[in-house]
């Protein structure tokens, strides 16, 4: 009995528009042969719908890249129809790329270099962030972006020497203030009003140094702790995890914290951690052997996100509250 076989669909996905391109066989067959380009609205999915059933004979395995927030909507669409969705980091397209020695760079290329990369390398499948969650995410980075936008407005006005200017970025600031104070409010709101937050983020105000709004953040861009299955896979998502620059005998570099993560979940976690030194003795302990043993300060920083992580796992996977007597050293 045959079975269909998988047709790779890459996607470049850009702000008005996508590139799309169909592969189907193995990896010694397969060849792009088809490519159409449609517009990144509604009206286009269903496009791509009708197009991809005239054109796609077996299970669809699609995949972009993750390119801001371009292709979200194109992904939940797909991922509804029944397809297999993956989004997956630009490194890895580049990458690959280099390793087939890629000379062309335009659209239709880059859909079918993405398509052949799916085929070959057979990427983690995608699946949408729960709507409470999503819901969580954006209003959590919008006011990232707004506390951004009032920096620069305080940096202004530190400089400003003229009188009619610092009135207009005074009253600028102002409407900032009240709009990341109602937004922090929605935050808060948002969390209590659905049960499937609510209690994550009791649990995470536990640990020490996790405030109401460091916790919401670490909580929307972490979702759903079942997603991950190690305290290691939830550190290397942050982007915490060390990574070794070693060859032979002359090339010998410190290790280093890997940062390819979420940038949005390793920043919510630097002042938490620098809280938890100040007010966990377990950790400052911890911080201070470190220290003993000639590890450079903001090493050290990395090295308690790293635990902290850690402990943010622990947590939420099982349900219990932090206990830091569980960090101290076991005693042989």
């Amino acid at each position: 009995m045959s079975t269909a076989p998988i047709i790779f669909l890459g996607i470049d996905i850009s702000k008005a528009t996508f590139d799309v391109a169909l592969l189907s066989g193995g990896k010694r067959n397969g060849k792009s042969s088809k490519h159409a380009k449609f517009d990144n609205t509604p009206s286009g999915f269903e496009q791509l719908s009708h197009w991809l059933q005239g054109n796609a004979l077996g299970a669809i395995h699609a995949c972009l890249e993750a390119t801001n927030i371009y292709g979200h909507d194109l992904a939940t669409y797909l991922h509804e129809q029944g397809h297999q969705v993956s989004i997956v980091n630009p490194a890895r397209i580049k990458g690959y790329a280099k390793s087939q020695l890629s000379r062309t760079k335009n659209d239709a290329a880059d859909a079918a270099l993405i398509a052949r990369f799916c085929r070959d390398i057979q990427p983690s499948l995608w699946h949408p962030t729960p709507a409470a969650i999503a819901q969580l995410q954006s209003l959590t980075r919008r006011l990232k972006a707004l506390e951004q936008m009032l920096t620069q407005e305080k940096n202004r006005l530190e400089l400003c020497r003229d009188s009619e200017l610092r009135t207009d970025i005074e009253a600028h600031i102002e409407f900032l203030e009240k709009q990341a104070k109602a937004l922090k409010e929605r935050c808060q709101q948002h969390i209590q009003g659905e049960e499937s937050l609510a209690e994550p983020c009791r649990l995470l105000t536990s640990i020490t140094g996790i405030a109401e709004h460091s916790a919401s953040i670490i909580l929307a861009e972490i979702g759903s702790i079942k997603v991950f299955g190690s305290a290691a896979q939830l550190a290397a998502f942050a982007g915490l995890t060390p990574q070794e620059h070693q060859s032979g005998s002359s090339i010998n570099g410190k290790a280093r914290l890997c940062k390819i993560g979420n940038a949005h979940l390793r920043e919510a976690l630097f002042f938490p951690a620098l809280s938890l030194m100040r007010h966990c003795p377990e950790v400052r302990a911890f911080r201070q052997r470190l220290l003993d043993n000639g590890k450079h300060k903001m090493a050290v920083v990395g090295a308690v996100m790293h635990k902290l992580i850690r402990v943010i796992y622990a947590v939420l996977s099982s349900g219990q509250e932090f206990d830091p007597k569980k960090l101290a050293p076991q005693q042989s």
